[in-house]
């Protein structure tokens, strides 16, 4: 076998022309999405109103292994796609590991994340569809970059509910989205009905992906000729991202590299279930076996402490019901660093999978996190995102465990993006001022007490 080069490119012509649709292997299907009101399915036509059409055509689809990428989707990729894996030779003989690491870098666009890849997608089809604009939310950020530079190339308008404490924290990434000419609104705002209950009852509130989501989706409905976008959680988004996961296999096998340990950050699902997909298919198939590790924040942790139950995936109760592990929608997590890891519940399709004992999660506190970070940029030249720290802080550890017990494992992670508008956090994290909240039984609690009715 050749010598594994520091990154490994693959060609245009390696690039995947078909999404993986992870669930169409799975024997227990996630749950469908359900009217709070009647606890029924909901269909193609109850998605109408919220949804694009092919979107939900793709959500609703269990079946199909294989959607072909749409030419106009390709030729946008092709700007950014491939993206490289990296062997982290830097990383491994600073650690002292005989663990050989790598990493699947998404942060090489002018979004800073792999968000791109379902933004471009969805906003396509909302074109295709003939709409004047979308609505959405972001947390970080990088979701709401990614999707104003998709509608500025295809000339969509763009309405950005954007979580108050990152509206706050990182006005930078806030003006790289009015540069593509999308409109950012910090929520709650006073802007819709359901901003203005959730500033009603909690004046002082800094915001949750939940309540940006129920804003979006409210103006979404109340705006001729607009339709709603998530950028995770839903199926049809871990459908788009599933290209992570089709690369890093390509290239893996390329060089005859066999993963051990697959680590990604997980806060609503999308790179998560992007980076693992074709690996977890193997695996539900019985081609293979892999360790995969799910990891959040020990401030918002939905898969090591939620409870697995049909829940809102929004704050204001506006949505239709997910079955995910959630800690309810009610729940507002501390403003920490890694707002894209903010959200009270777990992609559906991930969390059937955990549940079914496919993939392990692990919760850590931020002033690890942050420690891995500086550490993997000090080592391998990267400026990390929050979110994707996360990742790193378990591929490090797993890395020195290696060297504890002299096994040479093996190790994939996903570097989801950069944190160059995260210098805010580095700030205090390198001023000593960073802190950590994990949540108390008592909040828990009032979050999960707030569950819905669960059908029978």
């Amino acid at each position: 076998m050749s010598e594994i080069p520091y990154k490994i490119y693959l060609s245009e012509s390696e690039m995947p022309r078909e999404w993986y649709n992870l669930r169409a292997d799975m024997k227990v299907k996630p749950a469908p999405l359900l009217n709070p009101g009647t606890l029924q399915p909901m269909g193609f036509e109850d998605l109408r109103p919220v949804f694009c059409d092919e979107l939900i055509r793709q959500e609703l689809d269990d079946e199909t292994p294989r959607v072909p990428i749409p030419d106009e989707i390709r030729k946008f990729y092709r700007m950014y796609r491939p993206s490289p894996l990296v062997r982290a030779y830097c990383l491994e003989e600073k650690l002292g590991t005989p663990a050989k690491i790598y990493y699947k870098f998404e942060g090489n666009n002018t979004s800073g994340s792999h968000k791109l890849n379902s933004a471009i997608a969805q906003a396509y089809y909302a074109k295709k569809q003939g709409l004047r604009g979308i609505t959405t939310e972001t947390g970080a950020g990088q979701w709401g970059t990614a999707l104003s530079m998709a509608c500025a190339y295809l000339g969509l308008e763009l309405k950005v509910f954007m979580v108050k404490v990152s509206y706050e924290q990182k006005p930078f990434r806030r003006e790289v989205m009015r540069t593509y000419g999308a409109t950012v609104t910090p929520s709650p705002s006073d802007t819709t009905s359901v901003g203005r209950k959730i500033l009603a009852e909690h004046p002082d509130t800094t915001g949750s992906l939940g309540c940006a989501i129920s804003e979006a989706v409210e103006a979404a409905t109340a705006t001729p000729g607009y339709r709603y976008v998530l950028g995770s959680v839903l199926n049809q988004v871990l459908l788009h991202q599933s290209v992570i996961g089709l690369e890093t296999k390509t290239a893996l096998d390329k060089y005859g590299v066999v993963p051990d340990i697959i680590i990604g950050c997980a806060g609503g699902g999308s790179n998560l279930g992007g980076l693992i997909a074709p690996f977890m298919g193997e695996k539900l198939r019985g081609e293979r076996d892999y360790r995969i590790i799910a990891v959040e924040p020990a401030s918002c942790p939905s898969f090591t402490k939620g409870r697995f139950a049909f829940d809102f995936c929004d704050t204001g109760m506006i949505c239709p019901l997910a079955k995910m592990y959630t800690l309810g929608s009610g729940f507002i997590p501390s403003p920490n660093h890694a707002g894209g890891l903010r959200f009270h519940g777990m992609s559906p399709t991930l969390s059937q999978l955990y549940h079914d004992g496919y993939m392990e999660a692990v919760a850590v506190e931020q002033t690890a996190v942050f420690e891995a970070a500086e550490y993997f940029t000090r080592v391998e030249g990267i400026l990390p995102a929050p979110e994707s720290s996360h990742a790193i802080r378990v591929a490090i550890d797993e890395a020195l465990r290696c060297r504890e017990t002299g096994e040479e494992k093996t190790i994939v992670f996903g570097l989801t993006g950069t944190g160059y508008f995260d210098l805010t956090a580095y700030e205090q994290f390198n001023n000593g001022t960073m802190t950590d909240h994990i949540p108390t039984d008592e909040e828990l609690a009032a979050g999960l007490a707030g569950l819905p009715r669960q059908p029978e």
